[in-house]
Formats: structure tokens, C-alpha cells, sequence
């Protein structure tokens, strides 16, 4: 029998009783009278300095080890008129509005912050331990409080008379204690973990880029032709707004995802760049068969038994956004122009060197391609498991049932499973 076990079976036995979150603690907002525009709007800063606390708003992850994003910084005389919107101790964080509702967690009280006006704070009453009860609000039975309390078909939001009125089960505190203990063991478990998928990824990323770049280095006497030498080169016309959801054919955009349409404008090996926006630059479309192109992107279609479509894909990858970056036209949108396109230049080896450059970079794409479906498939397995043990342990019966350690639990659902076989086959018999 587990610590834990032996606590709930000495501590209460006859169950665990739910109390209301606003019983625990103290939930506070934007102090009534605030004024934004008026108070700090004019004044905050970009940049952290000695005399400023970072303005938190809803841009916080969700998390035990919580972090936050901000782009502003508030003044100290401001901070010291408004205490009540001043965070410098542990407590709870919810998001209440838009579309990171739901998000929770836990600020560790280490310096100032100063709070925004979507957030909803809960400071914790001291017999209390903030941390087991941010983890019940973190887990499934208060999200889904949270999911049934949400209001508004245009911007969600949830009250603070909602989250006081949300349920937790709230047993002595020698058993949130040990939750704790428990839950913080895994929670770092998995973060470790995934920091170090991620960091594999990573690494395998950088290694890619850096054979890519020696592969695709070549000595100073290989012949150098202009890309308008050795490709046709066009763009599309069709429009985003022609997409259907189920088309036959792929229709690149100037984005990574491609979408679909019914028709199509090309049928031949091309390489797809897009023509102006964010993706300028940036290599993602190798296509053979048939497709539809948009207005703004361009084709390159290598019309040269000289060249393999696949190592000029491979190569324009690798240098054309360095290229680009210096050539192409800055105005309000950046922006490539046709004799950019044209006169970037194209180193041509013989083509078994060619051949076997695709090669090495197919299959080091493939790899590279596995780990980044399997990694993140992997990070994503250990935070459901993570989530099913947090759920597994905050789940109590209330008080007047009882409570069950977990391996009389899993006798008890093995004996009812054997009793429902046994019924099963008697009523076979009968029916014969």
C-alpha cells in the first residue's frame, strides 16, 4: 500500500468533502474604478528597467513552472497606487477571456507583476496548499466546470462569480501534501523529458542544415548558370477564395499548408516559392503531377536535362533565402520582383555528383521528417499520461462513500468484470 493510500485510509475514510473554490481563497480582477487608458496606457514601457514590473496579461502558458510573455512593463509609482492588481505572492492565475480561456497557472510570487484586465487571481487562504488546489483546477474535472460556464458566441468569457462557485475535493492536508509530492515528481519527470525530445529535434535540425550546406558547397570551377537558364518560370492565377475543402488537385499559396481546388493550371515537376508575405524566401512545395498555383507565387519548372528538379529543389532550399533577403524589394510587403528570381544563380555538377546529393538529402529528410512526427507524437504521450495520473489521484469519493486504495480498487473492477463474464455465459446457456 502506498503513502498515499495509508493517509486517505487514516485520514478519511469516509470520504472527501467538495468545497467551493471561493471558500479557499480570495479571487480577485482589475480593481473597480480602474481606468487604463488613464492610469497606465500613456506610460508603460518596452523595455524592463529597475523601476518598472512586467504587465502580465493573458499571454501566460499554462503550467506549473509558469511563465508568461509581455511587452510591456509598469511604472513603480503606478504599481504602488493600485496593490490590489499587484501580484508578489503564490497564487492562481485564470484566463477569462478570448480564446486562452481556461488556461490556469501558477505564479510563483518571486518578484512583482502587475495584473491586466482578462485575468482572474486567486489568492490562496494560508491553511490551504496553493498547490494542490492549482493542480485541481488544472485538471479535468474544474476545465470542464470552466467549458460549462463559458459564455458569448463572439469573445468567451467566464465571471469570477463562475470560478467561485467551481468545486474541488479538499481532503486533510497531509494528503494535499503528498498529492503534491507526487504530482510535482512527474510534472518535472515529464518536463525533463521533453526537453530533451526537444533538444534531440533540435539537434538533429542543426545537424541537417550543416551537411546540407557542405554537400551543396561546391569548388570554385563548377559551372554557375542563372536560374533563367535552365527553368520556366511563372506564377499562378488563381485566388485563395477558389479553394474548396475536398479538391482533386493540391493549390499552393504563399503558405506552408497548400490548399485544394477542382482544376488545375499546371501538370509538370516544379518547385513553388511564394511571391511576397512571410514565406518569402522559404522553400516548401516540390510537386510532380498536376496542380493550381495563386496569383502571387511562383513556379519554377527546370526545363534542362542538365539539372534534376530534385537537387535544384534541394539547393534553392538551402541558399535562395539568404539570396532573397538581400535582393528582394522592402515595402510595406515584402516583396520578390521576376529579375530577382531570374539571375539567382545555380551551381550545375555533373549530375551522378547531383544524383547523389539527392540521394543523401532524401533520406536524411526522411529521418529528420520521422523524428519530427515521432518526437513531438512522443512529448504529446507523456502529458496525456501525466494528465491521467493527475486526474486518477484528485478523483475522491465524497463524503458517506467509501474510499478504496488503488489496488482494492483494481480488485474490486477485475471482480465486477469476472461477475459480468460469468452472468454473460450463463445467459448464453439459458438461450440454448
Amino acid at each position: 500500500m502506498s503513502k498515499l493510500d495509508e493517509l486517505l485510509r487514516e485520514l478519511c475514510p469516509d470520504g472527501v468533502e467538495y468545497v467551493r473554490l471561493g471558500t479557499l481563497c480570495s479571487l480577485i480582477t482589475k480593481q473597480t474604478g480602474f481606468d487604463y487608458t488613464k492610469h497606465i496606457k500613456a506610460r508603460l514601457l518596452m523595455e524592463p528597467t529597475k523601476n518598472a514590473v512586467p504587465y502580465i496579461q493573458t499571454k501566460f502558458f499554462s503550467g506549473k513552472n509558469f511563465n508568461y510573455q509581455t511587452d510591456y512593463y509598469v511604472p513603480m509609482d503606478i504599481v504602488e497606487q493600485f496593490p490590489k492588481i499587484t501580484l508578489d505572492e503564490k497564487c492562481i492565475l485564470f484566463s477569462i477571456v478570448g480564446a486562452s480561456i481556461g488556461n490556469v497557472g501558477l505564479f510563483p510570487g518571486e518578484r512583482k507583476c502587475f495584473l491586466g484586465g482578462a485575468i482572474c487571481v486567486a489568492k490562496v487562504l494560508p491553511q490551504y496548499d496553493v498547490d494542490y488546489i492549482y493542480y485541481c483546477v488544472e485538471a479535468h474535472n474544474v476545465q470542464h466546470q470552466i467549458r460549462r460556464k463559458t459564455k458569448g458566441a463572439g469573445q468567451a468569457t467566464i465571471t469570477v462569480e463562475d470560478i467561485r462557485e467551481f468545486e474541488i475535493p479538499l481532503p486533510p492536508i497531509e494528503v494535499q501534501r503528498e498529492i503534491v509530492r507526487i504530482l510535482d515528481d512527474f510534472t518535472e519527470l515529464t518536463a525533463e523529458l521533453t526537453a530533451e525530445l526537444t533538444a534531440e529535434l533540435t539537434a538533429r535540425g542543426i545537424q541537417y542544415s550543416y551537411y546540407r550546406n557542405k554537400l551543396l558547397t561546391f569548388h570554385a570551377n563548377t559551372k554557375i548558370v542563372q536560374l533563367a537558364d535552365i527553368a520556366d518560370i511563372g506564377t499562378g492565377s488563381s485566388n485563395t477564395n477558389e479553394a474548396v475543402e475536398d479538391g482533386k488537385y493540391p493549390f499552393f499559396v504563399r503558405s506552408q499548408e497548400p490548399l485544394r481546388k477542382n482544376d488545375y493550371e499546371y501538370d509538370e515537376t516544379a518547385i513553388i516559392t511564394a511571391g511576397d508575405g512571410v514565406g518569402v524566401g522559404k522553400i516548401y512545395h516540390y510537386i510532380e503531377g498536376k496542380y493550381a498555383l495563386h496569383q502571387r507565387a511562383y513556379r519554377i519548372h527546370i526545363n534542362t536535362p542538365e539539372v534534376m528538379p530534385k537537387y535544384y529543389f534541394h539547393y534553392m532550399k538551402a541558399k535562395f533565402l539568404p539570396y532573397i533577403q538581400k535582393t528582394m524589394f522592402q515595402g510595406s510587403v515584402a516583396s520578390i520582383r521576376r529579375p530577382m528570381l531570374n539571375a539567382f544563380p545555380v551551381p550545375v555538377p555533373p549530375l551522378d555528383t547531383q544524383n547523389r546529393i539527392v540521394n543523401v538529402l532524401d533520406n536524411f529528410e526522411k529521418i529528420c521528417s520521422d523524428l519530427n512526427i515521432g518526437l513531438p507524437a512522443e512529448i504529446e504521450a507523456r502529458q496525456k499520461q501525466y494528465e491521467y495520473y493527475r486526474d486518477k489521484l484528485l478523483t475522491f469519493a465524497e463524503i458517506g462513500n467509501t474510499i478504496l486504495s488503488r489496488a482494492e480498487q483494481s480488485r474490486a473492477e477485475q471482480s465486477r468484470a469476472e461477475q459480468s463474464r460469468a452472468e454473460q455465459s450463463r445467459a448464453e446457456q439459458s438461450a440454448d
